[in-house]
């Protein structure tokens, strides 16, 4: 089940940070620029493609998990759906972000790397939250990877409902909230 979120992240991650860095390196952006298109509505546009993907991914590897390995779904799959799309937000905006900064699709995909490494190891996919050092953990508060693990891990094999999982959609939602305008007011500096 952690490896939903893992695979969901890196493709959306991926994918969402070379969005706006293919349109600088191909010479499209400045026909991006003179759309009526606002900064908002463009970021929308980059946006919704990744967060369907994400979607799409997600639900490949769940039929993989209970078509070829039989793993018990205990949860529902609405609660699941809605951890995962306040998930996808959370990365979408972060890999806005990064779209934001970098220049060509190299570096795109560098930054974006460079971002999930930190977010896989510090995920609790391998190593339990509470095991690692305190500073670490509390690193691990930022990191929307983490909470995807989490919500996937209880839904999917303790039946966990909405109302046992605010504890993780509360900050994802707040890392879609912080991460998202961010990379609009970035996006529209950029243009200035």
């Amino acid at each position: 089940p952690a490896l939903i979120g893992t695979l969901t992240m890196l493709q959306t991650l991926l994918l969402t940070a070379m969005s706006v860095a293919r349109e600088r390196e191909e010479g499209t952006f400045d026909q991006l620029l003179v759309t009526p298109f606002r900064p908002i509505e463009i970021m929308i546009g980059k946006a919704l493609p990744s967060m369907i993907v994400g979607i799409v991914q997600a639900t490949n590897i769940l039929l993989v998990a209970q078509l070829w390995f039989r793993i018990p779904f205990a949860g529902s799959f609405i609660t699941l759906y809605t951890g995962l799309s306040l998930f996808l937000l959370a990365a979408i905006g972060i890999g806005l972000l990064i779209s934001s900064v970098v220049a060509t699709m190299q570096q795109a995909m560098l930054f974006s790397f460079m971002v999930m490494m930190p977010f896989a190891l510090l995920s609790g996919l391998a190593t339990p939250i509470s095991s690692m050092p305190e500073t670490f953990q509390y690193l691990t508060l930022v990191n929307p990877l983490r909470y995807a693990i989490e919500i996937a891990h209880r839904v999917y094999l303790e039946a966990a409902g909405l109302g046992l999982l605010i504890s993780e959609l509360w900050p994802l939602a707040l890392i879609a909230v912080i991460t998202l305008p961010t990379a609009s007011w970035m996006f529209r500096h950029r243009l200035a």
